[in-house]
């Protein structure tokens, strides 16, 4: 194809990435997604909810399908090799030779400095942004050598893509990782006071409007997955919801693609502690959602499918 745009293609791609949250069981005691009030989500897709018996969902404006985590290999994805796959479109768990995690395995670091979508789609000359907010404690960390870093902020430090800080919060050009950002206080920063969930999503619609790609991480799902704690978990969905509600009022959806996926499997089900291996959703919001979702099968195909999308393939 040439690569031109039609005039009706979305310019912007805008990534909610969720840590830990699988397709499961229709069952609202153990999966917090059946256990929540999620309006817009359940609006966008018909009133539907991705399970176990129905992976995939089709709307005028969305679609879901699943994606597979585990790459065929035995043992239990991560998220350390589950993120670089999904950050560079290559098999990190066979890279490695199992699946590795929290953070990136040595063996897989070199691929990520090459391969991280930030980088690929710097060298076609988009621009893009990370839309999580810092504290000063974390940037200390960064500079005491730390390897123990996630694959998303690895990426973008080995990419030259800047991490935000609190003072760019405070103007609304970033989005706490809570979206809420209830815990900036303990922090150190009282006068970053809580905010509403669909606020949050609202300055994450302008900075998606701002950039050709845009990235939020919320890791929150994966915690709660492990406590195996349901009120927590549905505090966590019910958040992002909110959130969505406002990135949907403050998104033209012809011009931006909405993705959220996730890494591996685990608060969907909450019987148990671990992650699992269920599918993890692929949901796409958007005029061209059909278009995109073509052809995905597993968590490789994510970056490859973006950098093709935002060159107008």
């Amino acid at each position: 194809m040439s690569g031109r745009r039609s005039g009706n293609e979305p310019s912007h791609v805008l990534l909610l990435f969720l840590d830990g949250v699988g397709i499961g069981k229709r069952d609202p005691a153990i999966n917090p997604f059946y256990a929540s009030q999620l309006p817009n989500l359940k609006r966008i897709l018909g009133g539907e909810l991705p399970h176990l018996r129905g992976r995939r969902i089709s709307t005028s404006g969305a679609r879901v399908v699943p994606l597979d985590a585990t790459f065929r290999m035995p043992g239990l994805p991560q998220s350390g090799t589950g993120q670089a796959a999904l950050f560079t479109g290559l098999n990190a768990a066979r890279i490695n030779g199992r699946h590795f995690g929290p953070f990136p395995p040595s063996d897989v670091r070199p691929y990520l400095e090459t391969h991280n979508i930030f980088r690929q789609l710097l060298t076609r000359g988009k621009t893009v942004s990370f839309a999580n907010a810092f504290p000063e404690q974390f940037f200390e960390y960064t500079r005491s050598g730390t390897r123990r870093l996630t694959v998303t902020t690895m990426s973008c430090m080995m990419a030259g893509v800047p991490l935000l800080t609190a003072d760019i919060l405070r103007k609304g050009e970033a989005v706490s990782a809570d979206i809420t950002r209830e815990r900036w206080g303990e922090l150190g920063y009282p006068d970053i006071g809580p905010i509403p969930a669909r606020e949050a999503g609202k300055h994450l619609a302008a900075l998606a409007a701002a950039h050709d790609f845009t990235l939020f991480e919320y890791w929150l799902p994966d915690h709660a997955g492990h406590r195996q704690d349901m009120q927590a978990a549905v505090e966590v969905m019910e958040r992002l919801d909110a959130m969505l509600g406002g990135i949907l009022e403050g998104v033209d959806p012809t011009g931006t693609l909405i993705v959220l996926t996730s890494d591996h499997g685990n608060v969907e089900d909450l019987s148990i502690k671990m992650h699992t291996r269920n599918p993890v959703p692929c949901v796409v919001i958007g005029s061209q959602a059909g278009k995109f979702v073509s052809g995905l099968r597993s968590l490789v195909d994510v970056t490859p499918r973006i950098l093709k999308f935002l060159d107008g393939q």
